[in-house]
């Protein structure tokens, strides 16, 4: 065994160490003293080892990237190389959703746990809703919004609103909207590692891109959806920083990051990452005027709509203290969190990141010039370090392996590294089945 994936595999081991240490702890600390919320620490789920109707499907796809998906995503056709991806990543996450059954894994899980669709008329008259929004978000106010209406700006519900206007309403199309829109996220992560760190690393991170354990959680829950909206943002920002048309790409990503930062506060941070992508970029400044008038088409809309994020975003503050959120713990929450984020990101990412850091670290001592390899550390790191930044914020304690979705899409290309993926595949294939097989996942 090479001294590489020896130092992988204690980084696995951990990383491992650190999820049964936050199992162990937060079993006891709920048993004592009830205040975690959560029966399956560090997990929002509880034990109930099943099967489903996609079990069959879900090994069938999890066999078939481990076999074929490195060879094929080296020699596929670039755009045939995407539409596999979106495919085969929508295959996999339909067939885990599946494992729980249509109802408990698809058509219910929006409606019984996410709340959304459950407050949809009283968007009838959609302006006056959104002026009113932030007299409700408040516990103890009038007709108060459920929490996790309350806990996002309005673009998240008005996405449910306008589904239903268009007759495809509830559980089962909200479901089915986010599972399709949200696989596309790994189809945008491909595309701004490409134009970033070079095709060759996108090609070796594809089937992690596929085969991750955080598909377990995008289906179903809306911050799939949340995640590839933002993971889109990213790509066309990269692509205006690198490509021919900085203008179309810069104007794209400008509008979705307006979108994203009024589907949930938290993923503001994604500013971190538009940072690393504008300093890997080589054109920099061609592009900042299209983001920049992009970026404020849908801030502008939802106020003169009547919508103030900035009020709002103190209210929400507020209302979190006021309920669970108030209770957890931030002793354990602050570490437990980042064992949530190995259970979604899973081993091969603990050793793609380990890599990343030996390859990015001797590069910045001695001062050599950006190579692919150390471009793409550059990208995982800043969204690392965002994600860092929403734990120390204690405004994500529990639950964070459906929150920090959209941070685990850019961790999972450090799996890009690593010099025996069917091995590592297989790693993360058997981790999402045991934990879509053993717990009743509450997202």
């Amino acid at each position: 065994m090479n001294r590489d994936l020896l130092r992988d595999l204690y980084a696995t081991v951990a990383a491992a160490l650190l999820v049964a240490a936050a199992a162990v702890v937060g079993t006891v600390i709920e048993h004592r003293h009830g205040t975690l919320y959560v029966n399956w620490p560090p997990l929002f789920a509880r034990w109930e080892p099943h099967i489903g109707p996609g079990t069959p499907a879900a090994l069938a796809v999890a066999a078939a990237v481990v076999v074929y998906g490195p060879s094929l995503a080296a020699r596929l056709p670039w755009r045939v190389l995407l539409l596999a991806t979106w495919g085969t990543a929508m295959a996999w996450t339909w067939s885990l959703a599946l494992v729980d059954g249509w109802q408990r894994g698809v058509a219910g899980r929006l409606t019984t746990r996410e709340e959304y669709l459950r407050v949809i008329g009283r968007f009838h008259d959609i302006p006056g809703t959104l002026r009113d929004f932030t007299h409700h978000i408040l516990e103890g106010s009038p007709d108060y919004w459920p929490a996790h209406v309350a806990g996002h700006p309005p673009g998240a519900t008005l996405t449910f609103v306008l589904l239903d206007r268009t007759g495809l309403g509830g559980g089962a199309w909200a479901g089915a909207w986010c599972i399709t829109v949200g696989t596309t996220a790994a189809v945008a992560v491909l595309i701004g590692v490409r134009a970033l760190a070079g095709e060759a690393l996108a090609r070796h991170a594809a089937p992690f891109l596929v085969l991750a354990p955080a598909a377990v959680w995008v289906g179903t829950s809306a911050d799939g959806y949340f995640s590839a909206v933002a993971a889109w943002a990213v790509a066309f920002l990269a692509l205006a920083v690198t490509g021919s048309r900085p203008g179309a790409a810069g104007l794209a990503s400008g509008l979705l990051f307006g979108l994203t930062v009024y589907l949930s506060y938290g993923l503001t941070l994604f500013a971190v990452i538009a940072g690393a992508v504008l300093v890997l970029g080589t054109r920099r400044l061609r592009p900042l005027p299209f983001l920049l008038a992009g970026l404020a088409v849908v801030p502008v809309a939802f106020t003169v709509a009547g919508f103030d994020w900035w009020e709002a975003y103190p209210l929400l503050v507020r209302r979190y203290y006021q309920g669970i959120g108030g209770a957890r713990p931030y002793s354990y929450w602050i570490w437990a969190n980042l064992a949530c984020t190995v259970v979604i990101v899973g081993p091969a990412t603990v050793a793609g990141l380990r890599r990343a850091a030996a390859t990015v670290i001797p590069s910045v001592r001695a001062r050599v010039p950006a190579t692919p390899e150390t471009r793409l550390a550059v990208l995982v790191f800043a969204t690392l370090a965002a994600l860092l930044v929403a734990d120390v914020s204690g405004m994500s304690k529990a639950e964070t392996e459906r929150i920090w979705l959209p941070f685990a899409m850019w961790l999972l290309p450090a799996c890009a590294y690593l010099t025996r993926p069917r091995a590592w595949l297989t790693a993360q294939a058997v981790l999402a089945l045991l934990v879509n097989h053993l717990l009743l996942t509450g997202w």
